[in-house]
């Protein structure tokens, strides 16, 4: 026999040859043992996930004999027809090539016509998006109510091209990218197969490019070894497909948690002297970032492929940081993807992104002032803001050893001082002029240490101000102490 890929050689056959669809695999199994077959399906998915695979076998448990059966044998001379797309009664037609109306209205003629040696004639069209409109709106009235004899079954990677009468019609299963674990755990499978030594870190590499597609992976292995032989190593997967090891995500992502730009610069400029694929680059630090985040949420969950001792030093580096801010150096370097797909140099995209997610670690928000304010402790108030550049490592925490030349003179309050130094920034409002009738008002400024001012008394000295309510938000010393800050002033 003629040699035959690991894609085709290593194909699902049964039910339970199918990886990572058990939705789908369930809800067909279920309508096969409660007879409860529609008339036309719909498979959507990513290419490499099944789609042809499961049609296929979906078609040997309704054509086999004693059918419809879930518990068919694959080798029966039925089910081998149906498997080679040579059988009479399981018409497969591309919709690429077969999509003007012409061809379809020949299609149909056909539909009246029993089955040659099966129970049902079943008609699969790939790439049914394929089709043109005027070939859909000749399917519609056949595809609504076909004999019982017929059974539609469709593919496609692009459902939103297809109209939505046709999908109306149509049970629809959506078929999921492939788990990475699944992919290189059946990568192994076939390595052991075919006698072939492969490691558990060149299957994760092999998996993790795939993104989700079995067959790619199946394609990838086959290349491997005719490249390397019996003995694949994540190197060989790195040097022929130009994929980034996960010590070299690992060591931008410890740079970016560390606040090194030099050595993200130095990392970045090897890889592309190397050639590899930035914009994949871009994507596993995302992933690697993400996996951060999802760890500190879930301590349980996975490493993304890391080696333990990796996942150890990045979980160290990155528990100091609340989810926020990893949060935002996701959205920088989105923001660098969307820029990287259309930019010739995409080099400097990728440096600029991870100049400005160390600027992201370091950078003092609002909800960081928020929460200072009210602080009476400045090493709880330097604690709360996060901001590792304002305190030296070695030294006490003080605040006022903050440059700032404007800062106002110190108050007996020495705490309420250094917040003023830190939120000196903060825009002032702009008071409204008073009449000119009137005399000039007594300043805004609240000093939290004295009691508010008394109202101004009315002429009508028999009238006595009504008592302010106990609980008066107004009173509360957070409050004072934020008009204090931003000099601000309260409008009733």
């Amino acid at each position: 026999m003629s040699y035959q890929v690991f894609a085709r050689k290593y194909r699902p056959r049964t039910f339970a040859d199918v990886l990572g669809q058990d939705h789908v695999v369930h809800t067909l199994r279920n309508a096969i043992e409660q007879n409860r077959l529609a008339h036309a399906y719909l498979f959507v998915g990513p290419r490499g996930t099944g789609k042809t695979s499961t049609s296929r076998i979906f078609s040997k448990a309704l054509n086999c004999p004693d059918g419809p059966s879930i518990d068919f044998d694959p080798d029966d001379p039925i089910c081998v027809e149906i498997a080679e797309g040579r059988s009479l009664d399981v018409l497969e037609i591309d919709g690429a090539s077969n999509n003007k109306v012409d061809e379809v209205r020949s299609l149909l003629e056909t539909v009246g016509f029993a089955p040659a040696s099966s129970q049902f004639r079943i008609i699969y069209i790939d790439e049914v998006h394929m089709l043109t409109p005027g070939a859909f709106n000749a399917l519609l009235k056949t595809l609504e109510e076909p004999p019982p004899h017929v059974k539609f079954i469709f593919a496609t990677t692009e459902p939103n091209k297809i109209l939505p009468t046709i999908i109306s019609r149509c049970q629809r299963f959506d078929l999921r990218p492939i788990p990475t674990q699944i992919i290189a755990s059946h990568l192994q499978h076939i390595a052991s197969e075919e006698s072939v030594k492969l490691d558990d870190s060149a299957a994760w590499a092999i998996a993790k490019g795939a993104d989700g597609g079995m067959r790619d992976a199946q394609s990838m292995l086959d290349q491997l070894v005719a490249f390397c032989g019996n003995e694949i190593t994540e190197a060989n997967v790195l040097d022929i497909f130009g994929f980034t090891s996960r010590e070299t995500v690992a060591s931008l992502l410890l740079g970016i948690l560390q606040k090194d730009p030099a050595c993200l610069l130095a990392i970045i400029l090897e890889q592309f002297e190397k050639g590899k694929d930035l914009s994949q680059l871009l994507a596993e630090v995302v992933g690697g970032i993400r996996a951060l985040v999802v760890a500190q949420l879930d301590p349980t969950a996975g490493q993304e492929g890391f080696p333990d001792a990796l996942w150890t030093d990045l979980t160290q580096a990155s528990a100091a940081l609340k989810p926020d801010r990893l949060l935002a150096v996701i959205d920088t370097f989105s923001e660098a993807e969307s820029r990287m797909k259309w930019a010739s140099n995409k080099r400097l995209h990728l440096e600029i992104a991870a100049l400005k997610a160390i600027q992201n670690l370091q950078e003092i928000r609002l909800s960081d002032v928020i929460s200072a304010i009210g602080k009476t402790d400045p090493s709880e108030m330097a604690e709360a803001l996060q901001a590792p550049n304002i305190l030296a490592p070695d030294s006490p925490p003080k605040l006022e050893t903050i440059p700032d030349k404007q800062a106002p003179p110190k108050s007996p309050d020495s705490s309420l001082s250094a917040l003023d130094k830190l939120i000196e920034s903060a825009p002032e409002t702009s008071e409204e002029p008073e009449p000119a009738a009137k005399a000039p008002a007594e300043p805004t400024t609240l000093n939290p240490t004295s009691p508010p001012p008394a109202p101004p008394q009315s002429d009508d000295s028999t009238k006595a101000p009504p008592p302010a309510p106990a609980d008066d938000f107004h009173d509360d010393p957070l409050i004072v102490e934020a008009l204090k800050v931003f000099k601000g002033r309260l409008i009733t």
